[in-house]
C-alpha cells in the first residue's frame, strides 16, 4: 500500500536495506502502519489488520502505544515513542484477543508529512526467520546441492539450471540455455520406463500432470564422453498461482557408482545361479562366458589344461608350457568383428573322455601374450580391454579366463577386476569338483571294464548273447553284471547280479561279488550252496573289510546303495546250472527278479523261483529248483534297470519284455538283445545301469556221450577199458586210448576199493574229452606225495599228470571224480560233429 499523510496527498519515503521485497516485508505482503509525527495511527493496511486482528476504524486516530510495546529485552520501560527514525526494530504487539506478538518494525522515514511522521512495514518475526530458512535451502539447491536441477518451458526447452547441472554438462548456463534434453544427450537411453527419450518423459509429465519419479537415464557427459553415466531423474510440472503451465522441473542425481555396484551384485547372483548346474567342465566354463557377456565384457573365453579335463592334477610348475586346450567361447554379435581373441588350432590328439568324437581345441597364446604372463606369475593380468584371470585351486592354475572389451568403455576398474576375480573363483571351484567327478568317473570306468567280462566265451551247451548298458554320466557307474562260467561235465553256471549304488565302491564291489561266484562256481556247488557261502561271505565282510560294503554309493551308508547287512537290497543275485545232457537248469535267487523262460513254441512265462532274502541279511535259507528245458529254450536273466524306470511300473516293464521274447524268440540272440534295449531303455541313459544275458539252449546227443553202469567188483576195472578205448576208436581218438585208459583204471580202482557201487563211467566228446566216474561214496582223493616205502598213493599223481584238469563234485548219491584231456591235433571236438 502507498503511504499517504493527513492531508492525503502521495508522499515520497525510502526503504530501508533490510526491506527485502521478496520476504514478508515486501509492500505487497508486510502490514503498514502510517503515523504522524505525533506517532497517531493515520494509515492501516488490511495485512495490519490480518497480523493484529484490529480494523482499521478501530486503530486510526489513536495511538500506536496500544499496539507496539517495547522490546522484549527491555521489561516493558520503552515505548513506540523511542522508535528510532529509520532502521530496524524488535517489539512485542498486541493481538486483539489480548496475545502478545513478537515483530520486526521496519521504520520508514516520510519526507513532506513532519520531520518525525513515518511509516512502520511490520512482520511477525518467526515468519521473518521462516522465509530466511527458505530463502537459503533455495541459495543451497542453486549453489551448492549435488543434484541437478533444470526448468524446461512448455517448448521443452531448457530456461535455468543450477550450478550441479552447470557442473554435469561442463560449461555454464548461458552456452546451453535453450536446448532441449535430446540434444544435450544425443546418445542417452532410458532404462525404466517404455518412453525412448527424455523429451516424450517430459511431455507426458506436462500432459498429464503425474510426476516420474526415479527414472533411470544413461548417457554420456559432454565433459566425459568415454565413459557413461546413470542419472537418477525425477519430472513434474510447474504451475503459476492461476494453474497455468508454465514448464516441467527436472533433478537429477548421478548415481552410475550404485548402478554399476547394483549390477556387479546382480552379476554375482546370476552366476550363483548359473553357474556349476552341472559336473561338466566344459558345460561350467560355457556358463561363466554365457554369463559375462554382453553385460561385462564384449568376449570372453576359457581354456582348461589338457589334463585336468582328463581329471588330472593341474600342473603346478612349468604351466606355461601344457597343452591348453578352448573349452567355451562367448562373443557379443555386435562387436564380434572387432574382438581380437587367441586363435585355436586342431589338436589330432585322442578325443577328451566324455567327449568322444568331438575336436580337440587347442590354443596356442603368442609370445609375450597376457595369458602367458599370467601363467607365468599364477595371477591376474589387465591392459585396458583385456583381462586374464587364472582358474585357480589349491592343487594350481586350471586354466585361464580372458575377458575382453570392445565397443564400450574398455578399460577394468578395480571394481570390476573384483567382480572378474569373483565370478572366475565360483567357476574355479565348480569345475575343480567337475574335474574330481570326472576322474572318479574314469577311475572307476576303468575299473568296471576290468572287472566286467570283456566278452562270453561260447559254450556247447548253450548260445549266450549279453548287454550292459552304464547308466548316465551324471551318475556314473554302477554294480550290475551277468556272466558264463563253463563247468564239469560240459555244464555252465549262469548268473546275473546287481550291487546297488555307483561309483568307485559299487564297481570294486562288484568284482569282488563276480570273483567269488566264479570261485564257488568252480567248485561244482549247487545253485543254493553257492549262494548261501556268498551271503555268509557278504554278512562277514563289514567286520573283516568295514569299507568293502558301506559307502558303496557316493551318498554313503544312508544314500542310494549301501550294502551294510542293515539295509534290505544292498545285492542281489540268481544262479543257474544248465545240464546239455539231461537238459535240465537249477536254479536259486537272492532277492534278484526271476528269469523269464521261453519255450520253443514261443510261449514266455517267469519261472516260479522262490525269491531269498538279498545277500548280507543272513538267517534265510535259499532253495532252488530244478526244471528241465526242451532243446532251443530261451533263458533271459536280467537287472532290474531293464524293466524298471521313473515313469515306468516294473509290471509294464515285466510285461513289454515277455511280448518282445515271446515275439522274437527265433531270432538271433545278438538282434533279439538290441531289439530289448531299444524298446526297453529307448533313452539310454537312466538313473540306473543294465545287464541283459539271453541264453538259448542245446543238448548233447547220443553221439557224444557215451554211459555205462558197471558193479562195484575188481573185474570191473578191465571190462572199463575195454569200453573206453571201443568208444575212443568210433570217435577217432585212438591216440587219446592209453592215456584215458590208465585214468579210467585209477578211477574204477579207486571207486571200487573206496566208495561202493554201482559205478556210473561216461564219456562225454565236446570241446574236450570228458572221463566221469560216479559211486556212492562222499569222500574226495586227493593228491599227495608218497615216499619210496609207500605201497600206494600214486594212481591220483599220475592222473594228473596225464589231464588237463580233474576234480570232484558232489551229487545227492555220492560223487563224481571227472577228467578233461584236450583233443589231439587234427582231432574234431563237439564242432565237427
Amino acid at each position: 500500500m502507498s503511504p499517504w499523510n493527513a492531508a492525503n496527498t502521495w508522499t515520497a519515503w525510502s526503504v530501508p536495506e533490510s526491506a527485502d521485497p521478496r520476504g514478508p516485508l515486501d509492500l505487497a505482503k508486510a502490514a503498514t502502519v502510517v503515523l504522524d509525527a505525533r506517532n497517531t495511527v493515520i494509515g492501516w493496511s488490511p495485512a495490519a489488520e490480518s497480523l493484529l486482528g484490529h480494523p482499521g476504524e478501530a486503530v486510526i486516530g489513536r495511538p500506536v502505544d496500544v499496539l507496539l510495546g517495547s522490546h522484549p529485552a527491555d521489561s516493558g520501560r520503552r515505548t513506540a515513542h523511542d522508535l528510532p527514525p529509520s532502521g530496524t526494530d524488535t517489539r512485542m504487539a498486541r493481538h486483539r484477543d489480548g496475545h502478545a506478538v513478537q515483530v520486526v518494525v521496519v521504520v520508514c522515514p516520510l519526507t513532506g508529512g513532519g520531520p518525525a511522521a513515518r511509516i512502520l512495514l511490520i512482520a511477525e518475526l518467526e515468519s521473518l526467520r521462516l522465509s530466511e530458512t527458505r530463502r537459503a535451502m533455495l541459495h543451497g539447491l542453486t549453489t551448492q546441492s549435488a543434484i541437478g536441477l533444470a526448468v524446461y518451458d512448455t517448448d521443452l526447452r531448457l530456461t535455468w539450471a543450477n550450478t550441479a547441472h552447470d557442473r554435469e554438462v561442463g560449461r555454464p548456463l548461458a552456452e546451453y540455455r535453450g536446448r532441449t534434453a535430446d540434444e544435450l544427450y544425443p546418445d542417452g537411453a532410458l532404462l525404466t520406463v517404455d518412453c525412448r527419450t527424455l523429451n516424450e518423459v517430459m511431455h507426458q509429465v506436462i500432459d498429464t500432470g503425474e510426476p516420474v519419479i526415479d527414472l533411470h537415464f544413461r548417457g554420456k557427459l559432454p565433459s566425459d564422453p568415454e565413459k557413461d553415466h546413470v542419472w537418477s531423474c525425477s519430472y513434474y510440472r510447474l504451475l503459476d498461482a492461476d494453474g497455468r503451465v508454465l514448464g516441467v522441473c527436472e533433478d537429477a542425481f548421478d548415481i552410475t557408482d550404485r548402478y554399476e555396484a547394483q549390477n556387479r551384485l546382480a552379476l554375482l547372483v546370476e552366476a550363483g545361479r548359473r553357474i556349476g548346474t552341472t559336473l561338466d567342465m566344459s558345460v561350467t566354463a560355457q556358463e561363466i562366458a554365457d554369463v559375462a557377456v554382453p553385460d561385462f565384457a564384449s568376449a570372453v573365453t576359457v581354456d582348461l589344461e589338457r589334463a585336468v579335463l582328463e581329471g588330472g592334477e593341474p600342473g603346478t610348475e612349468g604351466a606355461a608350457d601344457s597343452v591348453y586346450v578352448r573349452v567355451a567361447a562367448r562373443c557379443d554379435p555386435r562387436t564380434a568383428a572387432e574382438t581380437a581373441l587367441p586363435v585355436p588350432c586342431p589338436d589330432e590328439g585322442e578325443p577328451l573322455p566324455g567327449h568322444e568324437g568331438e575336436p580337440v581345441r587347442r590354443v596356442r597364446y603368442p609370445r609375450g601374450s597376457l595369458q602367458l604372463r599370467s601363467l607365468a606369475s599364477g595371477g591376474r593380468v589387465v591392459d585396458e580391454n583385456t583381462l586374464v584371470v587364472p582358474l585357480r585351486t589349491r592343487a594350481g592354475t586350471m586354466g585361464l579366463v580372458t575377458f575382453v572389451r570392445t565397443g564400450r568403455p574398455t578399460v577394468f576398474d578395480n571394481g570390476e577386476v573384483a567382480l572378474a576375480d569373483e565370478l572366475t573363483a565360483r567357476a574355479a571351484v565348480s569345475i575343480d569338483n567337475a574335474r574330481r567327478f570326472t576322474r572318479e568317473r574314469v577311475a572307476s570306468r576303468t575299473l568296471q571294464r576290468q572287472l566286467l567280462p570283456q566278452h562270453l566265451l561260447q559254450q556247447p551247451a548253450v548260445d549266450v548273447a549279453h548287454r550292459y548298458l552304464p547308466t548316465d554320466d551324471v551318475t556314473g557307474v554302477g554294480g550290475d553284471w551277468a556272466d558264463v562260467i563253463p563247468l564239469s561235465g560240459a555244464r555252465v553256471g549262469l548268473v546275473v547280479g546287481d550291487v546297488v549304488g555307483h561309483g568307485l565302491q559299487a564297481a570294486a564291489t562288484m568284482g569282488r561279488l563276480r570273483t567269488t561266484v566264479e570261485a564257488l562256481a568252480r567248485l561244482d556247488m549247487a545253485p543254493d550252496e553257492l549262494l548261501t557261502r556268498l551271503d555268509d561271505l557278504v554278512g562277514r565282510s563289514p567286520e573283516r573289510h568295514p569299507g568293502l560294503l558301506e559307502d558303496t554309493a557316493d551318498g554313503g551308508p544312508s544314500g542310494a546303495g549301501g550294502l551294510h547287512p542293515d539295509v534290505a537290497m544292498g545285492a542281489t543275485c540268481l544262479y543257474a546250472v544248465y545240464d546239455p545232457v539231461s537238459r535240465r537248469c537249477a536254479m536259486a535267487r537272492a532277492g534278484h527278479l526271476p528269469p523269464a523262460i521261453v519255450k520253443p513254441d514261443g510261449s514266455c512265462a517267469f519261472l516260479e523261483l522262490p525269491a531269498g532274502p538279498p545277500l548280507g541279511l543272513g538267517g534265510m535259507p535259499f532253495e532252488a529248483v530244478e526244471t528241465e528245458l526242451p532243446e532251443g529254450s530261451l533263458i533271459a536273466l536280467f537287472t532290474n534297470g531293464l524293466v524298471e524306470a521313473r515313469d515306468r511300473d516294473i509290471d509294464d516293464g515285466l510285461g513289454s519284455l515277455s511280448r518282445l521274447l515271446s515275439d522274437g524268440h527265433g531270432r538271433p540272440l545278438e538282434e533279439l538283445c538290441d531289439r530289448a534295449v531299444a524298446e526297453l531303455r529307448p533313452d539310454g541313459a537312466a538313473t540306473d545301469d543294465t545287464a541283459l544275458l539271453l541264453v538259448r539252449t542245446r543238448q548233447l546227443g547220443a553221439a557224444q556221450v557215451c554211459v555205462w553202469e558197471l558193479p562195484a567188483e575188481p573185474v570191473v576195472v578191465g571190462r572199463a577199458r575195454e569200453l573206453v578205448t571201443g568208444q575212443l576208436g568210433e570217435w577217432g581218438l585212438d591216440e587219446l586210448a592209453f592215456s584215458t585208459e590208465l585214468v579210467v583204471s585209477e578211477l574204477v580202482t579207486n571207486a571200487v576199493r573206496y566208495a561202493g557201487g554201482p559205478l556210473h563211467l561216461r564219456l562225454i566228446r565236446d570241446r574236450a574229452l570228458l572221463c566221469e566216474v560216479a559211486d556212492a561214496g562222499h569222500t574226495s582223493p586227493h593228491l599227495r606225495n608218497s615216499t619210496v616205502e609207500d605201497e600206494g598213493g600214486r594212481g591220483l599223481f599220475i592222473v594228473a599228470q596225464l589231464v588237463q584238469r580233474w576234480g570232484t563234485r558232489y551229487t545227492s548219491s555220492g560223487k563224481i571224480i571227472w577228467t578233461e584231456q584236450e583233443f589231439p591235433d587234427g582231432a574234431e571236438g563237439t564242432d565237427g560233429v
